[in-house]
């Protein structure tokens, strides 16, 4: 009889909901528990989870890795999905082989290259992927120098931090005053450049920001499905113009996210986004965890987790073709189920488990998710 694979993901996306509804509904029929731990006791995950626990706060990365374990013995997960504190994780995996637990997760070599952009830039440009041009900047001045330069190029700047992830800290650099105008309406990711400088100044210590031209789209996030032997198993791309979005198996897009992905390990799932800087595709990020869409690919009739899932178990799926492209979609949100009560707040030394979610939709949060239903 074959046995229940049981998963953790911690302190994840709400929308990874649906990564975990396509583990359960995986093409092999095996069952699956899913253990979830969040520290917002009412994310739509703890829900979704069949066991959750409300993650301690104020934990270093040695205290994680610690608490991790413990999940890991107790519960006795098979395979764990790290997003919080993955750096640290993947340091100690032969800890979480030896409590019996694979990482769904690159090595640390990987990991600590794509944590700093500036470092991930120039490793990707030695193998030759294009990137935009860029500047580091941690004081006000640099940053009006940085801002000059791409502006006499003709381009409009925008800055983000050096290690990210999420679209966190993106702004938009204009030299318009600010007016009314920036009051009305939606708000928009454009600063005031004279407004930014007198914060830096006024700031009792350095930011790291990455200042660069504004890509254009359309933007491309290649989900990619890599080996421990650094072999591709699987390398879709997921198109965004506007609203619009759809899949593409483009070579311009694809061949350089897989060079990347095997020539740095990026083992199990990882994301690579691109955008383009004139007519050429850049590089943008590079995520060393499952992109919050990757559910996506459900469209072209692949389940990209569970795939991964069985190459942390060591049941290679082989290469993954997908039998076709969905046609182009829009996301939009929906109501998602959440715990009837909130948990309270626990103690790092409690043991014993919590209940099982509760099935009633009492509460709801919402939730993106796609839509087949284009042309708009």
């Amino acid at each position: 009889m074959v046995s229940r694979v049981r998963v953790w993901l911690n302190r994840t996306y709400a929308e990874n909901v649906f990564f975990m509804d396509q583990l359960r509904r995986n093409p092999s029929d095996r069952a699956v528990d899913i253990h979830a731990t969040h520290g917002d006791a009412d994310s739509p995950v703890l829900a979704a989870a069949d066991t959750a626990d409300l993650e301690p706060e104020g934990l270093s990365p040695a205290g994680y890795v610690e608490y991790a374990l413990d999940q890991c013995r107790r519960r006795g997960i098979d395979v764990f999905v790290p997003r919080l504190h993955q750096a640290a994780i993947v340091a100690h995996r032969a800890d979480f082989a030896a409590a019996g637990t694979a990482l769904l997760a690159p090595p640390p070599e990987a990991v600590a290259v794509f944590h700093d952009k500036v470092i991930a830039y120039e490793a990707v440009q030695a193998i030759g992927v294009p990137v935009p041009p860029w500047r580091r900047v941690r004081t006000a001045d640099e940053l009006v120098a940085a801002v000059d330069e791409l502006e006499a190029d003709g381009h409009r700047a925008c800055f983000k931090p050096a290690s990210g992830a999420g679209g966190v800290g993106f702004r938009v650099i204009t030299r318009a005053p600010f007016s009314l105008s920036q009051l009305s309406g939606f708000p928009t990711p454009y600063v005031q450049l004279d407004l930014v400088v007198e914060a830096l100044k006024q700031a009792e210590e350095q930011v790291d920001w990455l200042v660069m031209p504004r890509l254009e789209q359309p933007e491309v996030s290649v989900d990619c499905l890599t080996g421990p032997d650094n072999r591709i198993r699987l390398s879709i791309g997921r198109t965004k113009n506007g609203r619009r979005r759809g899949f593409t198996l483009q070579g311009q897009w694809l061949e350089p996210a897989r060079r990347i992905a095997e020539g740095f390990g990026l083992h199990y799932l990882s994301n690579i986004q691109f955008r383009m800087f004139g007519d050429v595709p850049v590089l943008m990020d590079v995520n060393t965890r499952p992109a919050g869409g990757l559910h996506q690919l459900s469209l072209c009739g692949v389940n990209a987790p569970w795939a991964a899932v069985q190459l942390a178990l060591g049941e290679d799926p082989g290469e993954i073709v997908p039998p076709f492209l969905g046609q182009d979609y829009a996301i939009v949100s929906g109501p998602r189920q959440l715990r009837a009560v909130s948990f309270p707040q626990q103690r790092v030394e409690e043991t014993e488990p919590l209940p099982a979610a509760v099935p009633a939709p009492v509460d709801s949060v919402e939730v993106s998710q796609t839509a087949q239903a284009l042309p708009l």
